[in-house]
């Protein structure tokens, strides 16, 4: 088995499929704004009560459980192709917090502010640890945009969110590591002989 297509085919794939049930949750959430809502909000969202909005709930918690999946399948494909227990658990960490996002949503509260943190954080640290597995250009985009999502998730812990609301500076926080998964997917999936 070729392990790092494999690593390469399962975070691609978790990105893109995350993406678009993102992006359909928000088009069916009635008035859903991307500045002021944050993206859990998908799920449910709990101010003083909680409110659920159907079909969004449903496809939004299910397309960040099948993330988690996929980027957990690629922690074990990474670790058998590179043998770095590091990085695989750095992979696999951030998945277990992505499934934990779409079992535990905003409903479940203390924990889901707990998974979702765990989901950034160690996906964060998975980019910038990457580096060292790929080479010039992509290590130096690696550094970052974990580097950027990290800088992201400080400033919306001290809840400044630069004009952005704080659903926009959550996607500060969000977007890099995506867009960085569907790199390092694409890179992982290439033939080095190109």
């Amino acid at each position: 088995m070729n392990f790092k297509l494999a690593s390469g085919v399962s975070l691609f794939t978790g990105a893109v499929l995350f993406l678009t049930g993102m992006h359909i949750a928000e088009y069916l959430y009635p008035g859903y704004s991307v500045s002021g809502n944050y993206i859990s909000d998908l799920g449910a969202t709990c101010r003083a009560t909680c409110t659920v909005y159907q079909p969004s709930a449903f496809i939004f918690n299910s397309s960040v459980i099948l993330l988690g999946i996929t980027i957990i399948l690629s922690s074990y494909f990474i670790w058998r192709e590179f043998n770095s227990s590091i990085i695989a658990a750095l992979f696999f960490l951030s998945g277990l917090g992505a499934i934990g996002v779409g079992s535990f949503p905003e409903t479940a509260g203390s924990l889901h502010v707990i998974v979702s943190f765990i989901t950034f954080f160690f996906g964060e640290l998975a980019a910038i640890a990457t580096s060292r597995l790929v080479k010039a250009p992509f290590s130096y985009f690696s550094v970052l945009m974990g580097i950027s999502s990290l800088a992201a998730l400080v400033l919306f812990g001290l809840n400044t969110y630069l004009g952005l609301g704080p659903g926009g500076m959550e996607r500060m926080i969000a977007y890099p590591v995506l867009m960085w998964a569907l790199g390092f997917g694409g890179y992982m999936m290439s033939d080095d002989k190109v």
